[in-house]
């Protein structure tokens, strides 16, 4: 972590490693502070889940890390959804 805020690149390997994500994209908007991140998870964990579930799986990962930022937004898809998205 850097400063008061956490560096994407520790977001990216704690989703990597506690979700077996297959891809994961993390941006942070807030100007470089760490504060505040959008990210996109592809993982097969999330097959047969609905949103809220999968939400609530990526919020569970990362508890320690939400509660030390200000805004998190996610997007979540299984790698046959992102592959499909990626096609679009």
């Amino acid at each position: 972590m850097s400063g008061s805020g956490i560096a994407s690149s520790h977001i990216e390997a704690v989703i990597r490693e506690r979700l077996n994500s297959t891809h994961v994209q993390v941006d942070d908007i807030s100007g470089g502070c760490g504060q505040a991140f959008e990210v996109i998870v592809v993982s097969p964990l999330f097959a047969g889940k609905n949103v809220l579930m999968r939400h609530r799986l990526v919020n569970a990962a990362l508890k320690e890390e939400i509660s030390a930022i200000h805004a998190f937004t996610q997007k979540d898809y299984t790698p046959e959804e992102w592959e499909k998205k990626q096609q679009q």
